[in-house]
């Protein structure tokens, strides 16, 4: 393979797969799968996601200065394939998980330990061809990386925590309060999705897409969507792409208020917390009332979606982006006005532009590290290929950068939702799945970040794989970065300005 400009021409020299939409895929021999980790080492292209069939891995990789988006496919007739992480360190966690679930090993691949598996599976790896019986070893026997220095000492947080959380679980290594390394173990929450997707209808399997991560049910609902409807090669009808944005606008500022409110609390401003909380209580309220679901699950479905909006409704969320703007503003201006938050959040959990690049960490993270991109913009899908807004961007990469990215959306989102309302079609709401198969992949913004879903459907019209991958792959390693040189006490403050995703990690 030449030294070509551009990602698709890079991978040109591979054999192209047909009925893959709408980004082409590539199967490449090993020496072309090798060329390709040695031009990873200069090419700043970013790894979007990393999974495996029973005996064939896949990457999707995007180039930024070109906006291409390509999968490259091995297949692994050995069981075997070269490791991406040495160019790549977003893929160590994923290759970890895919020897775990499909067999497969990755060649060169540093840490070896276990990531999703916690000797509790019933079944080895249960993605393999013929999953065979697993014999059960203890949880508690997983090595932790060491630290050592004078004075250190190891602080476990976890899996179990207090208040209702999902589990996981923190190594800390400290010098009195100082953290000198974290490290996190996940994977408790794995619910085997990707396997109970399989053999299942594209409605039946909406569902579970839909339960990943639930704070994001609506963009994963519409990620798995916009890949069925890929792989079958059609478009939901222009209204219910409207209605699609709106209930992600909607899941956004919810979640953006929510997690505001959350980060002021773990820096003792409570009266903030409990003003932005009350403003996410009437984003969910109206939610339920508009879409009969505070969460609006359920309410994308493949083809489009499930409820249409009523001219009441309507009416309903036009008065209430204008009394969220109206009360969220003195708000924002009490935030940056009051000198103890700010202390607290500025130049605190500081993550580098290089290391949020090299992770191509999504989202108000990535936002927040310089890291511009955004799924909505970038890799525009309806209705936002039709709709201007801007995207905050910033450099400092602390909590306070990541908390005022939040705000900026959620501004953002407001005018988003008034914006839709104003040019929302008429017409259908849903189009019937046509019989057949195919390959899909989507890759939309949630409020985390770029969710990227992957689907083969079978000529009988059922799904024989499916990937999702969620953006806290790339932010929980970030976390880890982000809390080294401070103090064990602002790990909440850190955490929760991540607040990443353990049920869409884990799935």
């Amino acid at each position: 393979m030449g030294d070509a400009s551009g990602l698709l021409d890079f991978l040109a020299s591979g054999s192209p797969v047909t009925g893959h939409r709408p980004w082409p895929r590539f199967c490449l021999n090993m020496g072309q799968w090798r060329d390709l980790i040695a031009v990873l080492e200069s090419r700043e292209w970013s790894l979007l996601g990393l999974w495996a069939e029973p005996e064939e891995v896949h990457v999707a990789l995007y180039d930024e200065a070109r906006k291409e988006l390509a999968v490259a496919s091995l297949a692994c007739l050995d069981g075997r394939f070269p490791s991406l992480s040495s160019v790549r360190p977003g893929a160590i966690r994923l290759e970890r998980a895919i020897q775990d679930l499909t067999g497969l090993v990755a060649e060169g691949l540093e840490d070896t330990r276990p990531w999703l598996d916690h000797g509790q599976f019933s079944i080895s790896h249960p993605l393999a061809r013929g999953p065979a019986p697993a014999a059960p070893r203890p949880a508690t026997g997983y090595a932790f990386l060491s630290a050592e220095g004078e004075g250190l000492h190891q602080i476990p947080v976890g899996p179990v925590h207090a208040g209702i959380i999902e589990p996981g679980h923190f190594r800390f290594h400290a010098n009195g309060e100082t953290v000198v390394r974290l490290e996190e173990r996940l994977g408790y929450v794995h619910k085997g999705i990707e396997a109970l997707m399989q053999g299942k209808t594209p409605a039946e399997a909406a569902k579970l897409a839909a339960r990943v991560s639930g704070d994001s049910t609506v963009a994963y609902s519409i990620a798995f969507a916009r890949a069925v409807e890929a792989a079958l090669g059609i478009e939901a009808p222009p209204r219910a792409q409207g209605l699609r944005g709106l209930m992600a606008e909607l899941e956004r500022l919810a979640n953006h208020f929510g997690d505001i409110g959350a980060i002021c609390n773990d820096a003792a401003f409570v009266f903030m917390h409990s003003q932005c909380s009350i403003l996410r209580e009437k984003v969910l309220t109206a939610s339920e009332a508009c879409f009969s679901h505070r969460l609006m699950m359920d309410r994308v479905v493949p083809g489009g979606v499930a409820q249409d909006l009523s001219g009441e409704s309507a009416r309903r969320l036009r008065d209430l982006a204008g009394t969220l703007r109206r009360a969220f503003e003195p708000l924002v201006e009490m935030y940056d006005n009051t000198p103890s938050i700010i202390d607290r959040t500025y130049g605190t959990g500081i993550v580098t532009p290089d290391l949020a690049r090299r992770f191509a960490a999504g989202g108000f993270v990535g936002r927040a590290s310089g890291r511009a991109f955004d799924a909505r913009r970038d890799l525009a899908y309806p209705p936002y290929d039709k709709l201007d807004f801007e995207t905050s961007l910033l450099n400092r990469g602390d909590v306070g950068a990541r908390l005022w990215v939040r705000v900026e959306e959620a501004r953002a989102s407001l005018t988003l939702i008034e914006k839709i309302l104003t040019d929302l079609p008429g017409g259908s709401l849903q189009i019937p799945l046509p019989a057949g198969g195919g390959e899909g992949m989507a890759v939309v913004e949630g409020f985390r970040g770029d969710i990227l879903v992957w689907v083969r459907i079978g000529p009988e019209g059922r799904i024989m794989r499916c990937h999702s991958r969620d953006p806290s792959w790339f932010q929980w390693p970030l976390l880890e970065a982000a809390i080294d040189g401070n103090i064990v006490a602002d790990f909440p403050l850190c955490n929760k300005s991540f607040n990443c995703s353990y049920s869409g990690h884990d799935l």
